[in-house]
């Protein structure tokens, strides 16, 4: 599991640390790490050419000890200081000494950053809130276009650490260097486009371990210990079935995708109700399809509703009355009742949401913009107003548990050219049967994320991908993750 701290608990470990230590020692290991990453981008460091973007904070520091380091193996190392009074001493004589200098015209330090070999950015730590400020902007600007790779100090300067939001210029790493412990915003669009490869070094933070983390991200290992194996004496209706009331006259296909979601998800059937069955027993013989309604379509561990569902609220209040995990999607999320869902999540009944931005916006009363430049906020107030799971998708889907507290789950996984209509449909089938076979409503939606991703980065191998391919290619990524825990 990667974890991922805030910056308030990160500050608190750092402090605990240094405690212990002798005097600049902490920062000693950070530059020191920050020098060896640096040196691995560059390939040969005699002779190279590198500008170090200089704050006043301790990442500023962190750079010209770096500086310092790299200017030892023979490069040429220019440091431009955007608070020339409060810069850190220590490491501008450490730079000094070893030959680096300090560049004042700032004009001139435009050029030289488009110039470089490396720009190594030092100009805000993690406590920075909002863009930068402005005369650090054209900087940032002269890094993006340059020739030279950008390495950040810790985080890009410019994103907030904790929630991932970007609010205003912000520098365009193309690695960062994080020390001690990640941070959410390097795990969370849009901060983590800005922050390239995350490169991370340890320090010794072993406290940091201890305290509650704000974001997690599951692995391979992890994964594989959640997917449903069944035993020797498993038939279909032990593994769980999972109840698909989903597609229209208008959109059947939504519910051939879900219902090839959900035979691919580990339960060990399928149970169909809507008005699509025809298209569904064409491409899946072996759903058991029914035309008598949730309530009496015959036993299931766990429904899924909406997808493709147009405006049939009927179907959805009654499956919401059922005493059975739930996942709601698409149409659903629409026509599902506030009270409904929250009164499920009273009586601890689980229930699953699976938004993309637009629907979560509409939930929210608020535009879809606010929701993909805050994710870790709205998906909280989501799982928080309706008492349910939320899994908000995306470029970063994160996972957050009923009533919005806890660790939030972010997905590593995935390709853009998921972006493709009814592949939606095909993670609420397959975290559908996850539900129906036994896991926990996080659980469920973390595992379909993941696997759904995995699936889709097979599939598309760099070219456009249809829904159906994605499905196709599950029972592939639940391989490649079993393959890792054996």
């Amino acid at each position: 599991m990667r974890t991922a701290y805030s910056v308030e608990t990160v500050r608190a470990a750092e402090r605990e640390l240094m405690a212990r230590l002798p005097e600049g020692a902490l920062m000693q290991r950070a530059a020191a790490g920050l020098a060896a990453a640096c040196a691995d981008v560059l390939g040969r460091v005699y002779g190279s050419r590198v500008v170090l973007l200089v704050g006043s904070g301790d990442n500023g520091g962190d750079a010209l000890y770096a500086g310092a380091r790299l200017a030892r193996r023979g490069a040429g190392v220019r440091a431009v200081l955007l608070a020339p009074g409060r810069a850190h001493a220590g490491g501008l004589a450490a730079l000094r000494r070893a030959g680096g200098s300090v560049v004042s015209d700032a004009g001139g330090a435009v050029e030289l950053v488009e110039q470089a070999d490396l720009v190594v950015d030092g100009i805000v730590g993690i406590g920075g809130k909002g863009g930068l400020r402005e005369n650090a902007v054209p900087l940032a600007e002269a890094a993006r276009r340059g020739r030279g790779v950008v390495v950040a100090v810790d985080l890009p300067s410019g994103v907030d650490a904790d929630t991932g939001e970007v609010r205003g210029a912000a520098v365009r790493a193309d690695v960062t260097v994080t020390f001690g412990a990640y941070k959410p915003g390097l795990l969370i669009d849009p901060a983590r486009e800005y922050a390239g490869v995350v490169r991370f070094v340890g320090i010794g933070l072993e406290t940091v371990g201890v305290r509650a983390p704000e974001v997690e991200a599951l692995q391979h290992a992890d994964v594989a210990r959640l997917l449903p194996v069944p035993g020797a004496e498993s038939d279909k209706y032990r593994r769980g079935v999972v109840g698909v009331a989903a597609g229209s006259a208008r959109y059947p296909g939504a519910a051939v995708l879900a219902v090839g979601g959900a035979l691919r998800g580990g339960a060990g059937a399928v149970r169909y109700v809507g008005p699509a069955g025809g298209a569904v027993l064409a491409r899946y013989p072996e759903t058991l399809v029914s035309e008598r309604g949730p309530a009496r379509a015959g036993r299931v561990q766990a429904w899924v509703v909406g997808p493709g569902a147009g405006d049939d609220a009927a179907t959805v209040g009654e499956v919401l009355a059922a005493d059975v995990p739930v996942l709601i999607d698409a149409d659903g999320l629409r026509l599902a009742e506030v009270g409904a869902v929250r009164a499920r999540g009273l009586r601890g009944v689980p229930t699953l949401m699976t938004p993309h931005a637009g629907e979560a916006a509409a939930l929210l009363g608020v535009e879809r913009e606010e929701v993909e430049s805050g994710r870790l906020a709205a998906v909280r107030e989501l799982a928080a107003r309706y008492e349910a799971a939320v899994l908000l998708k995306g470029s970063t889907t994160v996972v957050a548990e009923a009533g919005g507290g806890g660790a939030v789950r972010v997905n590593p996984t995935g390709t853009p050219w998921l972006a493709t209509a009814g592949s939606g449909d095909v993670l609420s089938g397959l975290g559908g049967s996850l539900l129906a076979a036994g896991l926990s409503a996080v659980d469920a939606g973390s595992v379909a994320a993941y696997l759904h991703g995995l699936a889709g980065r097979f599939a598309a191998e760099g070219a456009p991908v249809a829904a159906e391919d994605v499905a196709g290619r599950i029972a592939e990524a639940w391989r490649s993750v079993v393959g890792a825990r054996g």
